[in-house]
């Protein structure tokens, strides 16, 4: 029986519509490729078309070294990032990575919740 193919575009929708401060999400494979991404209407990206391109092959690269100490450490959960002008968050499915980004200054208990929504979202991927 052929395996049932994920519909990457409906779940980086589904991500984005998950609260009104979302800007952008994407899926990446583990080479750093983005398999698919969304901007969020009325939103502007903050990164040329190339520079997203070249963050997510070292989000991706970033995947790997952290690797190095998963059994001294745990495996990692997510990754936050806080600047001034947006939110990066980074979540680790089995085989994609999950990038999104938010408004800044978020309550921390909202991107919890986001993270736990986001994980249930792309468990298969």
């Amino acid at each position: 029986m052929a395996a049932k193919k994920v519909d990457l575009l409906d779940i980086v929708q589904k991500i984005i519509n998950l609260d009104s401060k979302m800007r952008f999400a994407a899926i990446i494979d583990s080479k750093g490729n983005i398999r698919e991404a969304i901007m969020k209407t009325g939103k502007t990206n903050l990164k040329s078309q190339k520079e997203e391109e070249h963050f997510c092959k070292q989000v991706a690269q970033r995947r790997a070294m952290r690797k190095e100490f998963d059994r001294s450490l745990g495996k990692v959960r997510y990754v936050h990032v806080e600047r001034e002008k947006v939110s990066q968050m980074v979540v680790y499915a089995k085989r994609n990575i999950i990038y999104f980004t938010m408004e800044p200054e978020m309550p921390i208990n909202t991107k919890i919740r986001l993270i736990t929504k986001i994980k249930k979202l792309t468990v298969g991927l």
